[in-house]
């Protein structure tokens, strides 16, 4: 997947946009902020399009487990898979390239967005918006990503659940991959 630079007003979703500069708070000028200063009051009213994965070093590419999933993801994809690894719950057909997206946040250690074209049950077009936030309990090593994803349809009304085209390989993945760089904030290796 290619990922272009881009600045936070790529943003389109008004609440993303709000973690993206919560989340540039919360770095104090480091590259990456602490997972440990996130407030859950602060953070409370985005709960529900929130998830929260450990990353796991492995030899041949990091791993994400899900230590947390708001009720609107669990909505989205018919489960609550925490405790599992992400690669264990994505479909076959988006695995990689949704992988590739958090791993991409980990490398270059700063947030990184999405966009995807789906459809509900009803043929209803859906646009996926993903935000990733990565963390660090070291301040230099990337070991927790906040994501948040937020479903809109230009049709107002549509399905939560059950995303076929999603799981059987048929929506446009992620037309839009950027990686997020903040003006005026430390960049680690820059």
């Amino acid at each position: 997947m290619h990922f272009v630079p881009a600045r936070a007003n790529v943003v389109r979703s008004i609440t993303q946009h709000w973690l993206l500069q919560y989340w540039d708070r919360l770095r104090k000028g480091r590259p990456l902020p602490p997972f440990d200063d996130l407030d859950g009051k602060e953070i409370a009213r985005t709960a529900e399009m929130l998830m929260f994965c450990d990353v796991v070093l492995e030899a041949a590419a990091p791993r994400f487990c899900i230590r947390f999933q708001g009720k609107r993801i669990t909505e989205a994809f018919g489960a609550d898979c925490s405790g599992k690894f992400l690669d264990q719950t994505l479909p076959p057909p988006v695995r990689d390239a949704a992988l590739a997206v958090y791993r991409q946040a980990v490398e270059i250690r700063q947030p990184v967005y999405t966009v995807a074209d789906a459809s509900d049950r009803q043929g209803r077009p859906v646009c996926c918006e993903r935000l990733l936030l990565p963390f660090s309990t070291d301040g230099t090593k990337v070991d927790r990503i906040v994501s948040s994803l937020e479903m809109v349809s230009i049709a107002g009304a549509f399905e939560q659940a059950g995303h076929d085209d999603v799981a059987a390989g048929k929506s446009q993945l992620f037309p839009v991959g950027a990686t997020i760089s903040l003006s005026g904030a430390a960049q680690a290796g820059a």
